[in-house]
């Protein structure tokens, strides 16, 4: 059975404690939504932003440019907060009171439950809400208000340029400004351009004077500007009726002069126009427009007793639907991993149902299992394999002795060789798995240099030459002279070979031959060792590069070696990003390829 999880470090736990977090993160959200859109929705519906009650705004900045004092605007907050639902409070930059349109709870302040809607001051109007491009109110006239005789005065040059404008077939009206001064402008109708140069001209003709109280606050007004600009006196600038500044020279700094069109000209006209006409209008304030009970500037959503125990109630049965269904989801899938959990402790197989991830990791650790076992198996059979092969020596070895001892057996020269020639298989097996292990370990000596293949098999083909001839098998040679060379280690290379030329020997009949052949390929140099021995069966030729793999179950030493040259000859092939592959015919003979690429330096 598998070890009991503790509860804090349960999958089931840890999947309950997250849903219904989940669960109380989507109530909350929920219930902060659901107030949020309320709120927005009795906002628009109750309430109405200052840009909705523009026309407020444009009365209270009429009041102010038209009155030193907000001493008289009682009646027309009174007036405008019954037309708007609203209460209208008036405060200046500290917080003391210029007027309220009803009596109450506190007004909203600078200290109060709400910000200013507005600060209300025609010498600095907010553009966003008037839409226009000039900040000073046009209403502030101060020092260039004209009387009615005044203005009757002007009016009538003002109808002569009409009468002139239009007997050139211009369209013109005459407007009058807040001041009373009247204006002739083109109408719409026809060429605007035209028009107006048509009314400049008539007025050249016909002059429109400057009245003496005019020039007498336009002079006020070109000394201020020339004082903003720094001016010298012999270069100081006017400014006209239109307010606009007369062009002038100002220093460069280098003595010389170069003409000034807006830039600072403009900034000095506004600050002293400000500065001019701040005695006649009122002082700014700060505009409040809040719910004529509450005194608060903007309509919330509250929640009563019953409103938040009906949302608590839902919350708690969203939670406890969330609980009872993550329960039961959980335990559908904590059920699989524990039956996963123990087939793995008893490393058994488990069941594999569905195609969901947890029958994905059942089909993995299933696989796993076989490996497992298919490696234990090779593991047991490799030491038997080695056990078997090493008592073979031993045993003779041990034989010779004990009839040496009991003196059955003469120690002689032929004893001696005799031990000699077991001990030297021994040393062979036990130099067969030390390359092994070092191939497996990757740590396998190498000592690459340019190896010309010809010449290898060339030497291999002596070395054998004599088992050969004793065994009544000829050697063959093909191979051409001008081969190209590889990067190779020569001694593992003719380790390789010749391991395939013993076995190529072995089971070839007297009379036989084993052919060495070489060839270059696009890529590569191939090596094949061709024999016309017995050939090995169809089934058996996926296994005989497996360690300790012969052909004969029995592992006789007369028909065969240790079942480690083949095995080895592969692992040298791979360390030289090379490939070994075997073909077979039973009863015509085997050929083993090797292929080593082209410049290509390992070890």
């Amino acid at each position: 059975m598998s070890p009991q999880v503790p509860l804090r470090h349960s999958l089931f736990l840890r999947l309950l404690v997250t849903s219904v977090l989940i669960a109380v993160l989507a109530v909350a959200a929920t219930a902060w939504l659901v107030t949020r859109t309320a709120t927005q929705a009795i906002t628009q519906q109750q309430g109405r932003s200052l840009a909705d009650e523009k026309a407020l705004y444009v009365a209270l900045t009429g009041y102010a440019a038209t009155h030193r004092d907000w001493s008289g605007a009682q009646s027309m907050l009174t007036l405008e907060a019954r037309t708007l639902d609203r209460r209208i409070t008036l405060t200046d930059s500290d917080g003391l009171l210029m007027g309220d349109s009803a009596t109450g709870p506190a007004a909203a302040t600078p200290r109060g439950p709400g910000p200013a809607a507005a600060t209300i001051d025609p010498l600095h109007l907010g553009l966003s809400l008037t839409g226009g491009t000039d900040s000073i109110d046009d209403r502030a006239v101060g020092p260039y208000a004209l009387t009615k005789a005044q203005s009757a005065r002007l009016l009538k040059v003002a109808k002569d340029v009409e009468i002139c404008a239009q007997s050139w077939g211009v369209g013109v009206q005459v407007e009058t400004r807040p001041s009373g001064r009247p204006d002739v402008v083109a109408t719409t109708g026809g060429d605007a351009e035209i028009g107006q140069q048509v009314v400049k001209r008539c007025q050249e003709k016909i002059t429109m004077p400057v009245l003496p109280a005019e020039k007498k606050a336009l002079d006020d007004l070109s000394t201020r500007v020339n004082r903003c600009l720094k001016l010298p006196r012999e270069y100081g600038t006017s400014v006209g009726i239109d307010f606009q500044v007369a062009p002038f020279k100002y220093p460069d700094g280098t003595g010389s002069w170069t003409l000034d069109g807006a830039g600072r000209a403009s900034t000095c006209l506004v600050t002293s126009r400000r500065a001019q006409l701040r005695d006649y209008v009122a002082s700014p304030v700060q505009l409040y427009v809040t719910d004529p009970s509450t005194g608060r500037s903007r309509v919330t959503f509250s929640l009563t007793r019953a409103n938040v125990e009906q949302i608590a109630g839902t919350a708690f049965a969203v939670l406890l639907v969330t609980t009872l269904v993550t329960a039961l989801l959980g335990r559908r899938l904590i059920r699989p991993l524990r039956a996963l959990t123990e087939g793995a402790a008893r490393q058994e197989r488990v069941p594999v149902s569905g195609k969901d991830e947890i029958s994905y990791l059942s089909a993995a650790l299933n696989q796993a299992t076989e490996r497992r076992d298919r490696a234990e198996a090779q593991r047991r059979e490799m030491v038997g394999d080695v056990a078997h092969e090493l008592r073979n020596p031993l045993t003779n070895i041990r034989s010779w002795l004990e009839s040496a001892q009991d003196g059955f057996t003469r120690t002689d020269t032929q004893l001696v060789d005799l031990l000699h020639e077991e001990a030297l298989i021994l040393q062979h097996i036990v130099q067969d798995l030390a390359d092994l292990a070092e191939a497996d370990a990757g740590t396998l000596r190498m000592h690459p240099a340019p190896t010309n293949l010809r010449d290898v098999l060339l030497q291999v083909m002596d070395a054998h030459h004599s088992a050969a001839h004793t065994a009544g098998v000829k050697l063959d040679v093909q191979a051409p002279d001008n081969l190209p060379t590889v990067f190779a280690d020569p001694v593992r290379i003719r380790q390789l070979v010749g391991n395939l030329v013993s076995n190529g020997i072995r089971y070839t009949p007297s009379g036989g031959t084993v052919t060495l052949k070489t060839w270059a390929e696009t890529d590569f140099v191939a090596v094949t060792i061709e024999d016309t021995g017995i050939g090995i069966e169809p089934e058996d030729l996926p296994r005989i590069f497996d360690r300790f793999w012969r052909a004969d179950p029995s592992r006789t030493r007369a028909t065969g070696g240790s079942g480690l040259g083949l095995s080895i000859a592969r692992q040298i092939a791979e360390a030289h990003s090379g490939t070994l592959t075997a073909r077979s015919t039973p009863g015509v003979g085997t050929a083993v390829t090797l292929r080593l690429p082209l410049a290509v330096q390992s070890g």
